[in-house]
């Protein structure tokens, strides 16, 4: 603490492993570290805790509202799916990813990907440290991942670098914590790429989520038990079929946020398709809020 000032209880250290944490109480001379091991240190130092909101003055919003919904167009998606560009990079960051699983893979169950920035959590109080990490989580986080855990395995694929997808994962206690359900993997930015198609005739890129690459190492899962949780729909270009488009998740510091049941009612949809679909692809995602809408009340 003397050379942080960072109160030990506030201390996290990143990067130090990848994969699985280690317990609070394992020693560091037992977690077999390479020589010259760089890590991170992340903590709110004494004198710097949170403040009023509206006495920040907070980050910009680098969130790209300018979207497409693949899902209403199939053409445009067809463009993206039998582009050959495309094709080759999926093969390309097949082979660079070496996934790394924090929890093992149960048979039988059914992938959840899920985005984190502004699907889950208001990234902006968070990185401008506005607000405490719980309050920035979208309202039922945990409960949501508790109630589809029994059928989905998880996996969280965020457009951020892996030290920071990392600090959000820990800061939220979405890993190391001691909720009932377990992250299975994590995929970063690393693991994206650019494709390319037309929009209102102009040539048009974006980076992209493409699930083949999880589904070419992990040959169980497929369009048939997949979907992809995402509040940009341009992500889903190479998946229209797999992808679900919620709404984006802002200003959590508001009465209008606190208020945000956006993560029950997809929770009820992800359990009424786990219940009722053995083929994912017969559903249509784009519709789910009609599907919640005819479900008996709870």
């Amino acid at each position: 603490m003397s050379l942080t000032n960072v109160p030990p209880e506030r201390q996290k250290i990143l990067g130090l492993v990848k994969g699985k944490l280690p317990t609070d109480d394992e020693r560091v001379g037992d977690l077999k570290l390479l020589s010259g091991k760089k890590f991170t240190l992340v903590g709110t130092p004494e004198g710097h805790e949170i403040k009023d909101p509206n006495e920040l003055e907070f980050l910009p919003d680098v969130v790209n509202d300018l979207d497409v919904d693949f899902s209403a167009d199939p053409a445009a998606a067809a463009e993206y799916i039998n582009d050959q560009r495309n094709r080759r990079k999926v093969d390309q960051h097949t082979k660079k990813l070496k996934p790394n699983l924090i929890n093992p893979l149960r048979e039988g169950k059914r992938l959840l990907v899920l985005d984190i920035d502004y699907t889950i959590l208001d990234t902006k109080p968070l990185t401008s440290g506005a607000l405490p990490p719980q309050e920035c989580a979208r309202p039922g986080l945990h409960e949501f991942l508790e109630a589809v855990y029994p059928h989905y395995d998880i996996c969280i694929w965020s457009q951020t670098s892996w030290i920071w997808l990392e600090t959000k994962l820990v800061e939220l206690g979405m890993l190391g914590g001691i909720r009932n359900y377990r992250i299975a993997f994590v995929l970063d930015k690393t693991c994206m790429f650019t494709v390319f198609s037309k929009k209102d005739g102009q040539p048009y890129k974006h980076s992209v989520k493409a699930l083949q690459i999880i589904w070419n190492h992990f040959p169980q899962f497929g369009p048939s038990n997949t979907i992809h949780i995402d509040d940009l729909g341009r992500n889903f270009a190479l998946n229209p079929g797999e992808g679900l488009k919620i709404s984006a998740f802002k200003n959590a510091h508001t009465e209008a946020a606190k208020a945000d049941r956006e993560l029950f009612k997809v929770g009820r949809y992800l359990l009424h398709l786990a219940n009722t679909h053995p083929d994912f692809r017969k559903a249509k995602h784009h519709k789910w809020k009609d599907v919640v809408k005819s479900l008996p009340s709870p």
